[in-house]
């Protein structure tokens, strides 16, 4: 689809005998081309989604490949860069990250961690704008929406593997009675990471009440988030161990610090609490590491066993 450069430069044109001018429909209503209509196109939803898998180009804006959603509020930038507390945090906003100024089809970001950003703004329809990188030669494209109709569970749930690795560890703490002894009963910690070669875990087998910091990791392997055919709500997980073949489990949300794993082969039930939540941008640690990958979950076709 061709979009429209919001570019007060053509609005008027010494050489034209009339006045004419590109509009574009933001909420039914028409913006003209100028600075102060890109910063009312920017502010006109409370919240845009990133939609990181159409994003175009080789290079990145840090600040919009690490942030789910991002908010244009009286030239303050706000943006929702952790799934934990999502829809939540800033009254759904997320946290304050820096200002913007809005010119003729482009904005100035300020960046508390990244720094200044002039970007183009382009308006691909009515509820989606194109924000390019002409240094990168990237493109970023965001929905809007307003945020009593923003499906947090949504986003939640399509980026649960982001999810995991929130927490510096997840600390077993409670085991079920019932289902039969296999090796996974002996593992109390769990770690879920990234990085250029994909997703990967830890785990250990130190005794519950152990500091993360003191934690020895005894297995590793790589770790894959599935979504369930027909199943918005539940996603399976696999535990690739180096050396030692997988373990499958059922993983449930019970809310954003606690997660229940069920294992079918056994049918033994497990909860985790996260331990050492990172906030991106609010941690030195978390602030430039995290960063978001085109990704989409594989789809298994299983059936709830709880």
């Amino acid at each position: 689809m061709k979009t429209k450069k919001l570019l007060l430069g053509l609005l008027l044109v010494g050489t034209l005998m009339t006045s004419c001018y590109t509009e574009v429909i933001l909420e039914d209503e028409y913006i003209e081309e100028s600075g102060f209509n890109t910063a009312q196109a920017l502010q006109s939803f409370d919240l845009w989604y990133i939609d990181i898998n159409a994003t175009e180009g080789n290079g990145e804006v840090p600040f919009l490949q690490r942030a789910f959603t991002i908010s244009f509020d009286n030239g303050k930038v706000y943006a929702n860069n952790n799934i934990v507390g999502l829809g939540k945090t800033g009254n759904g906003y997320g946290i304050d990250v820096g200002y913007f100024d809005a010119f003729p089809g482009a904005i100035e970001i300020d960046h508390d961690v990244d720094g200044l950003w002039l970007l183009d703004v382009f308006a691909v329809n009515g509820n989606t704008l194109q924000l390019y990188d002409s240094n990168s030669n990237t493109s970023y494209y965001l929905k809007g929406y307003q945020i009593n109709s923003f499906d947090f569970d949504m986003v939640f749930y399509d980026n649960i593997h982001y999810f995991l690795q929130e927490y510096d560890a997840w600390e077993k703490t409670y085991t079920s009675e019932e289902g039969a002894l296999n090796d996974f009963d002996d593992e109390n910690y769990l770690q879920f990471l990234s990085d250029n070669d994909g997703d990967f875990f830890r785990s250990s087998i130190d005794q519950s009440g152990t500091s993360v910091n003191n934690l020895e990791w005894d297995f590793e392997g790589d770790y894959e988030v599935f979504d369930v055919e027909n199943d918005e709500t539940l996603k399976t997980l696999t535990l690739s161990y180096d050396f030692m073949g997988n373990d499958y489990f059922e993983l449930y949300v019970i809310n954003d610090s606690t997660i229940e794993l069920y294992h079918p082969n056994s049918e033994t039930v497990y909860e985790f609490k996260g331990r050492g939540y990172i906030q991106y941008l609010k941690s030195g640690k978390g602030s430039v590491e995290k960063k978001r990958k085109k990704t989409s979950n594989p789809t298994m076709k299983v059936k709830r066993s709880r």
